[in-house]
């Protein structure tokens, strides 16, 4: 009898599990979300050691831009089984739940739209689409139910996923869908625009980057910005996003905006020194193309071309880029059971860490002066600090220590710690 116990058991845990690229067990496929318009999905089995893959929580990987790729940015180059070397990853977060990269919203990566007037041009937009997705999706793979589930990002994918989880909390409370959505992890998250916007000048001066000509000349643009928004013309706003960046590049000499610690190649004119080149484009882009293209794409089937980060859906969601979601974070407090954290890397300067814990300070919800009041603790992993948090009942925030914007990357001790607090040790 328990023979055949253990055989159902084994059975139950491959029933959906395809050979795809890489190590693990895998599935992938394409969702049509709307006539015309496909969402791409790439999940990765737990290889924890456990009796089938429900014994873990399942994670959500949601990429920033908009446009950006969660499949292959997300995947090979932070959080993934491989990494860019296609060499085993000894921090992936598959060692520890089973992972799901969405490539989202349609037009990103993988996922592809007939026609670019099937884009989408709003938050609530995407977020529709991906309740369509995740429908089918648990139909496809309907243990996944009734896991615990919760969606990390990063970025642009932040302001993304606050909506998402507050359109998928109602559909799962008025009996149109069946999940278990546990928590979001809002990384580095674009949630407000404006208050990242107009903490670069002060933070870039603590750091000694720029004078008070350039404070001022970053103040200026920032200030235009808030201005735009304030009467409500978020296109012009957006607009602007490109002056204010320039300005930094002007009065930094091309500072990263992803981790300021990163060195710029340049070389000295005179009393001056300039960058060499104004693309901000990864290194590692023309590798990953490769392997998303050459290897991936075809071990799985697909004849799609996939792009690291797609400008047409950038362009579709300009009008909505600057729009903040600090409303919908607030629903997620007041009106659902779902926790929410934030973490942020110290050295990332696009969403600067007092950018974020300004409008987190602005939120208004249940317990907020509970959590003010909380105690604001070290954390450390393997003996060494990685960061401070300050928690209250469903509501969390991380100071992560040594990490830009991608923090799973440049801090994965600290992304542990994240990941296991927030999961509450990875439990179902």
């Amino acid at each position: 009898m328990w023979c055949k116990f253990f055989v159902v058991l084994v059975i139950f845990q491959v029933a959906y599990a395809k050979h795809g690229f890489g190590p693990t067990d895998q599935d992938w496929g394409h969702v049509a979300v709307r006539s015309e318009a496909y969402i791409f999905w790439w999940l990765h089995y737990t290889t924890a050691n456990v009796t089938k893959y429900t014994d873990r929580p399942l994670i959500i990987w949601l990429q920033g831009g908009p446009g950006g790729s969660s499949t292959g940015y997300g995947n090979f180059v932070e959080l993934g089984p491989l990494d860019l070397d296609l060499q085993p990853r000894n921090t992936s977060w598959v060692q520890w739940a089973n992972i799901l990269f969405v490539d989202n919203p349609v037009g990103t990566g993988f996922s592809y739209v007939e026609n670019n007037e099937k884009l989408t041009r709003n938050n609530t937009e995407i977020a529709n689409d991906f309740l369509v997705f995740w429908r089918e999706f648990l139909e496809k793979i309907p243990d996944f139910k009734k896991v615990p589930t919760y969606i990390f990002c990063e970025s642009y994918g932040g302001k993304m996923t606050a909506e998402i989880a507050l359109v998928i909390d109602q559909a799962r409370k008025s009996g149109k869908i069946e999940t278990n959505l546990k928590g979001v992890a809002l990384g580095d998250s674009w949630i407000s625009p404006v208050d990242s916007i107009l903490g670069y000048a002060p933070y870039l001066f603590s750091l000694g980057q720029i004078d008070k000509r350039g404070y001022n000349n970053i103040m200026k643009v920032a200030n235009q910005i808030k201005a735009d928004l304030d009467r409500g013309d978020a296109p012009s706003a957006s607009e602007l996003w490109d002056t204010v960046d320039e300005k930094i590049f002007e009065n930094t000499y091309g500072v990263d905006m992803y981790n300021i610690l990163t060195k710029i190649q340049g070389e000295s004119k005179g009393n001056r020194k300039v960058r060499i080149g104004l693309s901000l484009k990864d290194d590692d882009d023309d590798t990953l193309d490769n392997i998303m293209n050459n290897k991936v794409g075809p071990a799985l089937g697909l004849s799609q071309h996939w792009t690291s980060e797609n400008s047409d859906v950038f362009n579709a969601l300009f009008a909505d880029f600057m729009n903040p979601v600090t409303t919908i974070v607030e629903r997620l407090l007041n009106e659902t059971d779902i926790t929410v954290a934030v973490y942020n890397g110290q050295l990332d300067l696009i969403v600067e860490t007092p950018g974020t814990y300004k409008w987190v300070e602005d939120l208004h919800f249940k317990d907020k002066s509970l959590w003010e009041a909380a105690s604001r603790s070290g954390f450390a992993v393997n003996g060494y600090y990685e960061g401070y948090r300050k928690k209250h009942g469903k509501f969390s925030f991380y100071w992560v220590d040594r990490a830009g914007h991608m923090v799973p990357k440049d801090n994965p001790s600290a992304m542990y710690y994240i990941l296991n607090d927030v999961t509450n040790n990875f439990e179902v």
